[in-house]
């Protein structure tokens, strides 16, 4: 495991990719994860996002075969509200929601982050 970052350097390094170089299958769900997202992976610890996002995105091929995934922390005020730390929507791309999943508790560092699932591969927005 590789040392996390400040989510300020973590945003600006994630910017910088654009395409990818090499391609990286997570063994049992066969998904593809670019540069971009093993660099996310490794730097936030955040393998249980990725693996989560995987599942649920591969599972709504069959509904859209494009998704976007937003990760977003709520407020204090809405985490007390709601009971709930954070959601991940799944859209369709044209702001169609396919799913909402709710965590509880997250260690994720960013309060929000955009990816996309298509042809059983999971990237940055930029990396598409």
């Amino acid at each position: 495991m590789e040392t996390a970052l400040e989510p300020q350097a973590l945003r600006n390094h994630l910017a910088a990719f654009h395409g990818t170089a090499s391609f990286y299958k997570i063994p049992l769900l066969n998904t593809v994860i670019t540069d971009g997202i093993q660099y996310l992976a490794n730097k936030a610890n955040c393998f249980w996002l990725v693996t989560d996002v995987s599942v649920i995105a591969k599972s709504l091929m069959n509904r859209s075969p494009f998704v976007t995934v937003d990760f977003k922390k709520l407020s204090a005020e809405m985490q007390d509200k709601l009971g709930y730390e954070a959601i991940i929507e799944y859209s369709d791309g044209n702001n169609t929601i396919l799913e909402t999943h709710k965590y509880h508790a997250t260690d994720f560092p960013l309060d929000k982050i955009r990816l996309f699932f298509t042809n059983n591969t999971l990237m940055l927005p930029s990396e598409y």
